[in-house]
């Protein structure tokens, strides 16, 4: 009952944040409104010690093929459960050891959320040099259109290039929703992955 409280705690506080979950638009390679949150801890999501000791060979493959399901975002977790019973099946259902089921499933989805969210950064920038190019190109074209002569094919080279540029940005800013909620779902399922391990802990 003590992990399952720690653990409802735990997820209130990273996945739906300390004060305030709106965007900071200080930084400007964060565009989206979820909070940034740059690492994700073990502690908060595992209250039990990881079994760090070296496991016996059939043992370590099976806690590294359990982890490998855990982490594959494509397989919903209740197509996991019967992989979990096996497990604690053969090996036995000491919290440390599924905390080290646990260590392994984080380090993997961890890694892929910092992934995206190095490429959420790279996005916004771009995003930030696109719109600057699309400023500079309505500039120029402010500028050609009030010249005592105008130079029309200019005017429409960069007509034709602000179409183009403004689509792109529309584009991306539209697919921004679903970019942006992808760490948070990542966090979401490894706090289910910690609810399901613990709930086999303790039997």
């Amino acid at each position: 009952m003590r992990s399952k409280r720690f653990l409802s705690i735990a997820c209130a506080a990273i996945c739906l944040g300390a004060p305030g979950i709106t965007a900071d638009f200080s930084d400007p390679t964060w565009p989206c409104v979820q909070r940034k949150v740059e690492r994700l801890s073990v502690g908060l999501m595992w209250p039990h010690p990881i079994d760090d000791r070296a496991l016996p060979q059939d043992t370590l493959a099976a806690v590294d093929e359990l982890a490998g399901r855990f982490a594959l975002r494509r397989l919903e977790l209740d197509e996991i459960a019967p992989a979990l019973d096996g497990f604690v099946a053969a090996h036995g259902a000491d919290p440390a050891l599924l905390g080290a089921v646990f260590s392994q499933s984080f380090d993997r989805l961890a890694a892929t959320r910092t992934t995206i969210m190095k490429g959420i950064e790279k996005y916004s920038l771009s995003q930030i040099a696109l719109s600057e190019t699309i400023g500079e190109i309505r500039s120029e074209m402010d500028a050609l259109l009030v010249a005592e002569t105008p130079d029309y094919d200019r005017i429409d080279a960069l007509e034709a290039q602000l179409d183009w540029d403004e689509r792109i940005y529309t584009d991306r800013k539209q697919s921004l929703t679903y970019v942006c909620e992808t760490p948070v779902l990542l966090e979401k399922r490894l706090f289910a992955i910690a609810q399901m391990l613990l709930s086999a802990a303790e039997g």
